[in-house]
């Protein structure tokens, strides 16, 4: 048994140190070498992933569920447009709002990086049911943050 912060069978491992390993392989996955995917900051990926998994949501909900002030978002959301990356439509029931999509190319481009990390990460983990369980803990803690639990 080790007796490394985090390792030893009894002790509690601190939250913090589980939000320094995320952040700390997060910023180690490579982006993918394919000369199709267009390359996005960790801000666009933010805003992307949002209107991924929100397609027709608004430019409000979206930036404040990523955190970010209204003229960072919309220096964001233009630059994302600018490159085929997200689709702004006029709010049918709303002509002042718009509703953010997806594009084809942003599609594309997501799962080019998700095949990319699966080969990335391939061998690392195996176990179905250690990756089901650190995922869903991870999907708990990204929906309470979005939801502005803390």
């Amino acid at each position: 048994m080790s007796d490394a912060p985090g390792r030893s069978g009894d002790k509690q491992v601190p939250l913090h140190e589980m939000a320094d390993l995320i952040v700390a392989v997060g910023r180690r996955l490579p982006p993918p070498t394919d000369p199709e995917f267009e390359p996005c900051t960790p801000l666009e990926i933010s805003v992307m992933r949002f209107v991924h998994r929100h397609p027709g949501t608004s430019a409000g909900a979206a930036s404040e569920a990523v955190r970010l002030p209204s003229s960072n978002f919309s220096r964001v959301l233009r630059g994302l447009e600018k490159r085929d990356l997200v689709e702004r439509v006029v709010n049918e029931r709303n002509a002042r709002g718009v509703l953010l999509y997806p594009t084809e190319k942003a599609r594309r481009n997501l799962r080019l990086l998700h095949e990319h990390w699966d080969r990335t990460l391939h061998g690392i983990i195996d176990d179905p049911g250690t990756v089901q369980v650190v995922s869903e803990a991870l999907r708990r803690i990204e929906d309470a943050l979005t939801a502005g639990k803390p």
